[in-house]
């Protein structure tokens, strides 16, 4: 059930500063510890908050965390309303229509409640064939843990949900006998969910892998690779489980490397291919090597290269050596194009604007004194649209070399 205060408890209600009323007003879903410039209580962990503007009139309301400096994660900005088990109900069918119609029956793993932007702020809902993975960012979503998962019941009735925690709020969860990883409704046989995208056939770790299990953000660019591949020897640096490589092999390349440094994400893409038998004619390898080094080495000509490295930018004094690591991986992957090669570089550290990263990639091509055509950007799939700035991570260029 959603937490509501004992009838003797006033509501929490907060001031804040006018910049965090702009900002609210404005779409933005966060409210820092350090705008709250006062409150009548202490809080606790999910309740529901209410900020005051200036003339003590409603502004919003959200989920409130004492413990973060994210204090307060707005749920709804505007006339005021009542937060029951209808509004719930009625704010997470609004999530689930906005994915209607964008996918067909070959494909079944895809994002279903995309946190802030959905006005879901701190969880995240995606579906893998009848599993969903429901994960957390903030301890505030404990109280309501229940009241969520009794919503899935009469949405999903016959799937299976795991809980995964990102790591700051997993002692918090032990408390509640909650853990990552935990199936908290339904059965599943083991920790590997076997999903479609596209009509190719993937496995997905939803109990112990990163994420939520799989790299679902990346499916349309996984599409424009796919569309690019025919009759080139393709380089899948960063591979993990080999997403890129799968999709370029159904496009028609000549050979397939997959690069990662981890081998348990390059046995991840052998059975992905083996999911795939209608693959087998295109040589696939993989490559155990750290990405930096290998690009280093003459490992031959390629007709196309994609660049998916991990966030290199976890915080935001890491911003200026992941932008010069992005050029640095531009240019020794130009070094290994062939004439009319494509680089597919992409980026998913939100601490690395689009025009910075772009700026990197493209200083790199005009480096290498090459011809060039740029042939797209890209941004967020459709099911992970971003609404504010801090949601706005992945991007992607193409470039066709000469």
């Amino acid at each position: 059930m959603t937490q509501t205060p004992p009838p003797t408890t006033p509501r929490l209600r907060l001031k804040v500063t006018p910049a965090a009323q702009q900002h609210l007003r404005a779409g933005h879903p966060w409210l820092y510890e350090s705008s709250v410039k006062s409150q009548n209580r202490p809080g606790t962990a999910g309740e529901l908050g209410i900020v005051l503007d200036r003339q003590d009139r409603f502004l919003a309301i959200g989920l409130y965390d004492p413990t973060s400096p994210l204090r307060l994660r707005a749920l709804h900005v505007g006339p005021p309303v009542t937060i029951d088990e209808a509004w719930w109900a009625s704010h997470l069918d609004t999530a689930l229509a906005l994915r209607d119609g964008l996918f067909d029956e070959t494909t079944d793993g895809y994002r279903l409640i995309n946190g802030e932007s959905d006005r879901w702020p701190g969880l995240v809902l995606d579906r893998y064939a009848q599993t969903l993975v429901l994960k957390l960012y903030t301890a505030a979503w404990f109280p309501h843990l229940q009241m969520v998962l009794n919503l899935l019941q009469e949405r999903f009735p016959d799937y299976a949900v795991t809980l995964r925690l990102s790591r700051n709020i997993q002692d918090a969860a032990r408390a509640l006998d909650l853990h990552d990883g935990q199936v908290v409704q339904g059965h599943m046989d083991g920790d590997i969910v076997i999903f479609s995208e596209s009509g190719l056939k993937f496995e997905a770790d939803v109990v112990k892998g990163q994420k939520t299990g799989f790299f679902l953000d990346q499916r349309e660019n996984r599409r424009r690779v796919e569309a690019l591949s025919q009759g080139r020897r393709v380089l899948n640096a960063f591979s993990f489980t080999g997403g890129f490589s799968l999709y370029a092999a159904r496009g028609g390349a000549t050979s397939v490397v997959s690069l990662d440094l981890s081998q348990h994400a390059l046995a991840g893409a052998k059975h992905n291919f083996a999911l795939n038998p209608q693959l087998g004619k295109v040589g696939h390898q993989t490559v155990q090597d750290d990405v930096f080094e290998w690009l280093q080495q003459d490992q031959g000509t390629f007709g196309l290269i994609v660049l998916d490295p991990p966030s290199l930018a976890r915080r935001e004094s890491e911003r200026a050596a992941a932008i010069s690591a992005y050029g640095t991986l531009a240019e020794d992957a130009l070094k290994m194009l062939g004439r009319g090669g494509i680089l597919v570089a992409a980026s998913c550290s939100a601490h690395v604007s689009e025009r910075e990263f772009y700026a990197a990639v493209r200083g790199a091509v005009q480096r290498s004194g090459r011809g060039s055509v740029e042939l797209e950007t890209s941004a967020h799939a459709p099911d992970h649209h971003a609404t504010f700035a801090e949601a706005e991570y992945l991007k992607a260029i193409f470039i066709q070399v000469f």
